[in-house]
């Protein structure tokens, strides 16, 4: 079997919640994703104040992935103008 490598476990804060993250990356990393969810959701929050956490999280997690598929269209793009 392959060498198992510890996992690190990071607390962090989104959305007045408290979280146990546990992963491979760095715990700085964990607490920079963490808080830009965190930013987005309040952001998200003080424009749509009726929407209860559940909705507020879905709506979170569609404005990032589209800005994820924004960015890997883009640098798409930027690839095949190098070709």
């Amino acid at each position: 079997m392959g060498e198992e490598r510890e996992k690190n476990r990071t607390n962090v804060t989104i959305y007045n919640q408290p979280y146990t993250i546990v992963g491979d990356e760095s715990s700085e990393h964990i607490q920079e994703v963490a808080a830009l969810i965190d930013t987005k959701m309040k952001e998200l929050k003080h424009y749509n104040p009726y929407l209860d956490s559940t909705k507020l999280a879905v709506l979170t997690a569609v404005n990032i992935g589209n800005d994820y598929l924004s960015i890997l269209k883009k640098l798409e793009d930027e690839k095949k103008d190098e070709d």
